[in-house]
């Protein structure tokens, strides 16, 4: 089989049957599968999606009885699929035409690539900047923090993290790409034994990028097709703000808290935290 796509739900029937149906409206040729993992949605979305493909034997619905997160729930899919490539694909996305298609014939003519992302544009058309960036180092994440990558937003220096100065449009390698739409060698997947089931949401794509980089392979952003996402559709509440700096803090705690020095994991864990309360502040100002 040529690909497995892996789609997780929760809570969003409409917009997780929306993106079904574009697969199914921009896919042909080819010889794939759609898993559909239920996070214990619990609002009736499962058994709705289950009669609304019942016509498909394609489409395969796996019931998590907890919500363990992302990661989880995506390698629950991974251990049943049977693709030579797996696309992990968020249920609040429109797949273009030829996306799938094209990203496919593209990650197999270039043995050296173990992930690829697509293009990721907002319903209002614009970029969704996540789509393409480079690893959340100290000095990164400072520029960031700061305010120096809006102020100079075509600086290579500057604003490594979103990578503005890049054509959005473009083929080139990368750090990391969105966890929206990544397509992955399944032999590569396995290498890195899968997402790391400790981000519940948020960081596990970053992660995978960085595991995938460190066996040698490339991590490649293909822009010339896109996808539509819905972003944020499955909740926002003080839960995933805490997940949010929860995973920034896992990501440097397994990457580059032994790497720098003792002053910088300092400023590093008050940026993170010190954040996450100003957020919540604010959130909480907002509510009255």
């Amino acid at each position: 089989m040529d690909l497995s796509i892996l789609i997780v739900n929760y809570r969003t029937y409409s917009l997780t049957k929306q993106t079904i149906n574009s697969v199914l409206n921009t896919v042909n040729a080819i010889d794939y599968e759609i898993i559909i993992v239920d996070n214990d949605s619990a609002d009736g979305s499962l058994e709705k999606l289950i009669k609304d493909f019942e016509e498909y034997p394609f489409i395969k619905f796996i019931k998590n009885k907890n919500n363990d997160g992302f990661a989880v729930a995506n390698n629950l899919a991974f251990k049943e699929s049977k693709g030579e490539y797996v696309l992990l694909l968020n249920s609040d996305v429109i797949v273009n035409k030829g996306t799938i298609n094209e990203s496919l014939n593209y990650i197999k003519s270039n043995e050296n690539i173990g992930v690829l992302g697509c293009k990721v544009v907002l319903p209002d058309g614009t970029l969704d900047k996540a789509c393409r960036r480079s690893f959340p180092t100290f000095e990164v994440s400072f520029y960031r923090m700061t305010g120096l990558s809006k102020l100079f937003p075509n600086s290579k220096r500057f604003n490594r993290y979103n990578l503005s100065y890049l054509d959005e449009n473009g083929i080139y390698p990368v750090d990391c790409v969105v966890g929206a739409f990544m397509l992955i060698n399944s032999d590569v997947m396995v290498e890195c034994n899968a997402l790391d089931e400790s981000y519940f949401m948020y960081g596990e794509d970053i992660d995978l990028c960085y595991k995938i980089k460190e066996l040698g392979y490339c991590v490649c952003y293909f822009g010339i097709y896109d996808i539509v996402h819905y972003k944020g559709a499955s909740g926002k509440n003080k839960r995933l703000l805490y997940e949010f700096h929860k995973s920034m803090e896992i990501f440097y705690e397994k990457h580059y808290k032994e790497k720098d020095p003792f002053i910088i994991n300092i400023i590093t864990y008050l940026g993170i935290w010190g954040l996450y309360y100003l957020k919540l502040f604010v959130l909480k100002l907002k509510s009255f």
